[in-house]
């Protein structure tokens, strides 16, 4: 049996008459205008061009189903983000739970979902990334009374601990679960289920809403200028140098 789509995410923005300038409704982050990219969604041909991962697919399988994922780009991911699966990928079978972290590496090898164990949602990721990247999992955001970080100074509310950061690498943001506001070269983005962020090496972003508790895949691909891994801050590792073209 094939696979359940994941319906279209719903943003919740508010369309400005006029110019149809789209902006956060909320007073709090007025400073902040909320734009279609770098988000993008599922399938072909929706990535800008300057990134490495050109697609993904994000699929729910039930007990009972299988699933086989045609082989779409020079190197792909899957990632496990919730529940149980029996996987196939480079002639081996693996019993992939939540926060399984899959690599194709024989050319023209494939992913398959053999078994459905339990109820399952899987990211499978496509691209061209080289072999030295930074690291890859699944994150979650919440609001929290006390909002304090590390990160870069903000001029905008945060209700979330998450910090303002730059990396020595491009990062996509792939939302499985939840709903919030998500911050990248200083615009905003109303993100859901089935958005991606994609951020540029260099470029700030962060997670300072977040409106239903939010679960997504996390991705670093491939490592850049001084190679740095995690969270950089330009009061601690100094000033970011962003990548102009990656917009």
């Amino acid at each position: 049996m094939g696979a359940l789509s994941i319906p279209e995410g719903r943003r919740r923005l508010k369309q400005e008459a006029g110019g149809g300038e789209v902006k956060v409704t909320a007073p709090e982050m007025s400073r902040l205008e909320v734009q279609a990219m770098p988000v993008f969604r599922a399938g072909a041909n929706q990535a800008p061009e300057w990134c490495e991962l050109e697609q993904f697919d994000l699929v729910e399988l039930q007990v009972g189903q299988t699933h086989v994922f045609p082989r779409c780009g020079q190197r792909e991911k899957l990632i496990v983000c919730r529940g149980r699966c029996r996987v196939a990928c480079d002639r081996q079978e693996v019993d992939a739970r939540e926060g399984a972290n899959l690599d194709l590496e024989a050319p023209f090898a494939r992913f398959e979902v053999l078994v459905v164990h339990e109820p399952t949602t899987l990211i499978r990721m496509a691209g061209r990334w080289g072999a030295e990247t930074g690291g890859s999992g699944i994150f979650g955001g919440a609001e929290v009374e006390d909002s304090r970080d590390v990160g870069d100074p903000v001029d905008y509310e945060k209700r979330t601990p998450f910090d303002n950061h730059y990396h020595d690498y491009d990062e996509y943001w792939i939302v499985f679960e939840g709903r919030g506001l998500a911050v990248s070269e200083g615009q905003a983005y109303e993100i859901g289920v089935g958005d991606c962020v994609a951020t540029g090496m260099g470029f700030h972003h962060d997670l300072p809403r977040v409106h239903e508790p939010l679960r997504g895949v996390y991705f670093e691909t491939t490592l850049e200028g001084r190679k740095r891994l995690g969270h950089l801050w330009n009061h601690t590792h100094g000033e970011a140098q962003p990548k102009a073209e990656r917009v």
